[in-house]
């Protein structure tokens, strides 16, 4: 086991939070605390729902200020546990930090699909989507100018881990190996955060028809034979939206023919920090990531990307996204 004592998680709304920590709690044998059930439990005494007690916690320091407390006599205990909380990475020093993401749309599919209460229901996918966008929005401002911090930043976390094709035991899996030591070590030791990433969901940067090798069987065999865990970290850049391949497209392309879930990498640079020559991650993003290069990885690996903003505003966007064109 490693030195840290804690496990905390936090995450987008629907990414499978409770699911996982539950599990890892009952595996590991320590205690699990949630704030997000307390916060339901806060706004049913109240009678709101879970988006208005977010809004109401805005203007009212007396919500968050009682959660708070809480979280730093825990973290002060020195007890081992798990926690599932959005803010429990800013008060905990020695755990390990877990932040999960998943796929806006599948999110909302998931929330859907658990039992609703009076404090968190919806009656359709779009409504589910959109209420909790603004519920995460109202989290995180509310956090930048309470705290001074961004939950956004990937740079808080050790381990992101991107749940939107991984099952619940994949990602326990993965987090448990990671709490114990046995999976990348060294990144997380020397230049956290390691980033599991779905392989469908990461842009290339370069043009398919300029990459070698990334059709050889021997090469491709050998890295399904080895799954995700024996692959070697992509280096990767994050704009604050989307995830893209500083380097690697070989290793990306080979876990995309093996049906993997999750692939390991570094971060590299996100939002503002630079990539290289003091180009940034949303630049370098924008100069790198055409329509062309979308639809030639799209059609190579049978995989869909949402067009992002930059491309969308080109001349070229319109085949890029036509079915038609897929080549």
């Amino acid at each position: 086991m490693t030195a840290r004592q804690s496990i905390v998680f936090n995450g987008d709304l629907g990414s499978g939070k409770s699911t996982v920590s539950i599990e890892i709690a009952k595996r590991l044998g320590l205690r699990r605390v949630s704030v997000g059930d307390l916060y339901r439990q806060m706004a049913q005494e109240r009678q709101m729902t879970a988006l208005q007690l977010n809004l109401h916690a805005e203007l009212d320091q007396a919500v968050d200020g009682y959660v708070d407390q809480l979280q730093r006599d825990i973290a002060a205990s020195g007890e081992s546990l798990v926690m599932d909380s959005r803010l429990a990475w800013h008060f905990f020093t020695d755990a390990l930090k877990v932040h999960m993401i998943t796929e806006p749309g599948e999110a909302a599919r998931r929330v859907l699909l658990r039992p609703s209460g009076p404090a968190e229901s919806y009656t359709s996918l779009e409504e589910a989507k959109a209420r909790l966008r603004e519920r995460s929005e109202s989290e995180r401002n509310r956090f930048v100018v309470r705290y001074g911090v961004d939950k956004a930043r990937l740079r808080n976390y050790d381990l992101v881990c991107d749940t939107t094709r991984a099952t619940p035991e994949q990602v326990i899996t993965h987090v448990v190996d990671a709490y114990e030591g046995r999976l990348a070590a060294e990144v997380l030791r020397d230049a956290p955060p390691l980033l599991l990433l779905d392989p469908a969901r990461v842009y290339p940067t370069e043009d398919v028809a300029n990459l070698r090798g990334l059709w050889e069987s021997d090469f491709v065999g050998s890295v399904a034979a080895g799954g995700d865990e024996g692959l070697a970290p992509l280096t990767i850049g994050y704009t604050g939206e989307y995830f893209f391949v500083v380097d690697g497209h070989r290793r990306l392309s080979a876990a995309l023919q093996s049906g993997f879930p999750l692939v390991p990498a570094r971060l590299v640079a996100e939002m503002d920090e630079p990539v290289a020559a003091g180009v940034s991650a949303v630049e370098y993003f924008t100069r790198h990531v055409r329509a062309d290069t979308i639809q030639d990885w799209e059609a190579a690996h049978k995989i869909q990307l949402p067009l992002p903003e930059h491309v969308l505003r080109t001349p070229d966007a319109v085949l890029a996204g036509d079915p038609t064109n897929g080549g």
